[in-house]
């Protein structure tokens, strides 16, 4: 790929609003007096200097934040591959359904009788994320995907309490989720941490070894975070169970297996799903998030409480649950994610669902096989949603896994998630989605090519990016140690 196949663009510098505003500058016309003047009582005035607010056009305020908005990389202004984190394209129908008045303008305290249609909504849309992993129930009211993992932990706590044998261990492998051990460790309960096998898999023998009676379960990311599927999952979950333990699934990596893999058949007792990763929700930036949980017959009973259920033809809140772990948050949720996923769903319906995981699949397998000549490869398997790389090859040249994602900046790429899983040394973890065109793709392949053959032929180019973005290379160290976290 030329170096100039990629246009800088137009980038300008913006002034602070402060220092743009004029004395007399007004972005509004207020209709003239028709009444006395009435200044407003000294009490109510304070001093009389009132807030240090610019004086401001219409315009002042519009370029200001058109030009701020040229600064940001998002989804909607090329490929995100940043890998477990699911970055794909949101249609913007889905919003569209999300801002309609009686929805967006609902309120959560409103009688029941004045909520049909949203709690029609959330009742049906539960049914569908529950068919979705082919599990039996669910609860929308986990505000994240680590909340729904923390849901998980207790309602599995919950459940071997109400047993009469509460336990104190859950095992998780190295390729699971970061946030799966804090949430575990929330709950009360130790983890166990055990390695993937030379494949990158788990092995039923290394989880039989640590499975004992006071082991409640084992919490699996499937596929796991290095984007291949764990082909010892029956196995494993039948020892879990024949242990007494539950199988809790990080359900974070469905856009890869989404309305393909019966997770109740494979053995999986609870699971969450982030929305905002997979259905039609923008992610990143700190949410808003939804982290449903999908459970078997069996864990029904502990899910949090309020629930939708239908009742003499009319849609309620029940908390006739005596079992339940309790309430998780306020309200119900992140009501907007709701609706988006619905929207999401019904759109795509069940066929177009498995063609999005199966194209989110195949993208993935195209670059993997494309790049793997030129980027180290640890596992050079068959991968799910996302394949990871590492700097090794690069190593020689003194070029490491920052460098190429800096580089990759300068070709109009968001950089893929480096140095995670931390299982693999230097990783690039990469993840198109479904969402990118072949031709999207290919040049994104052609960049990273390109970034190979500079590391051999000129590395101080990737030394020093990007180049080409308003903001050059950080000095990481200062940055970290001396952040300036103001204008």
């Amino acid at each position: 790929m030329n170096d100039n196949s990629v246009a800088g663009g137009l980038i300008l510098n913006e002034k602070m609003l402060w220092e743009r505003g004029k004395k007399g500058r007004s972005g509004f016309s207020l209709p003239k007096r028709d009444v006395k003047e009435c200044l407003l009582d000294h009490e109510l005035t304070g001093s009389g200097s009132g807030p240090d607010l610019p004086d401001l056009s219409e315009i002042d305020v519009i370029r200001h934040f058109t030009r701020l908005s040229t600064w940001n990389f998002g989804i909607d202004t090329g490929l995100y591959p940043l890998g477990s984190c699911t970055m794909k394209y949101n249609p913007k129908t889905n919003e569209r359904q999300a801002a309609l008045t009686g929805l967006a303008g609902s309120h959560p305290l409103l009688p029941s009788d004045f909520s049909q249609g949203a709690l029609e909504l959330m009742f049906k849309l539960e049914q569908f994320l529950a068919e979705i992993t082919g599990l039996d129930a669910a609860t929308l009211q986990p505000g994240a995907g680590a909340h729904g993992e923390l849901s998980g932990m207790l309602m599995i706590n919950a459940w071997h309490k109400a047993k009469g044998s509460p336990r104190s261990k859950i095992i998780i492998p190295d390729t699971a989720h970061g946030t799966n051990p804090a949430s575990a460790a929330l709950c009360g309960f130790t983890p166990v941490h055990i390695l993937s096998n030379e494949k990158g898999i788990l092995s039923s023998e290394d989880v039989a070894a640590v499975m004992d009676d006071d082991t409640a379960g084992i919490m699996v990311t499937n596929p796991n975070t290095l984007g291949l599927f764990e082909e010892n999952i029956v196995q494993i979950t039948e020892l879990v169970h024949a242990k007494g333990g539950l199988v809790y699934c990080d359900g974070a990596n469905l856009n890869a297996v989404m309305g393909i893999v019966d997770m109740k058949r494979i053995g999986i007792d609870i699971m969450h799903l982030n929305l905002h990763k997979t259905f039609s929700t923008p992610h990143g930036g700190g949410g808003p998030g939804s982290g449903p949980v999908c459970v078997t017959k069996m864990l029904e009973p502990f899910l949090p409480v309020p629930r939708v259920i239908k009742k003499g033809g009319k849609y309620i809140l029940s908390e006739e649950f005596p079992n339940s772990i309790g309430r998780l948050l306020a309200f119900h949720g992140h009501f907007s994610v709701l609706v988006k996923a619905y929207s999401y769903i019904l759109s795509m319906g069940a066929e177009g669902l498995k063609k999005a995981s199966s194209l989110a699949v195949l993208n993935a397998n195209y670059i993997k096989e494309k790049l793997k000549d030129l980027f180290h490869l640890q596992f050079d398997r068959p991968c799910m949603h996302e394949v990871v790389f590492s700097d090794h090859k690069q190593e020689q040249n003194k070029i490491s896994t920052l460098d190429i994602a800096k580089r990759l900046m300068d070709f109009g790429f968001h950089p893929p998630t480096i140095y995670f899983p931390l299982v693999v040394k230097g990783a690039i973890m990469i993840e198109p989605t479904e969402t990118e065109s072949k031709d999207d793709i290919d040049s994104f392949i052609a960049a990273m090519r390109t970034i190979a053959h500079e590391a051999d032929n000129d590395p101080e180019i990737l030394r020093q990016a990007p180049s080409k973005c308003k903001v050059k290379r950080m000095d990481e160290t200062t940055a970290a140690r001396k952040p300036q976290l103001c204008g």
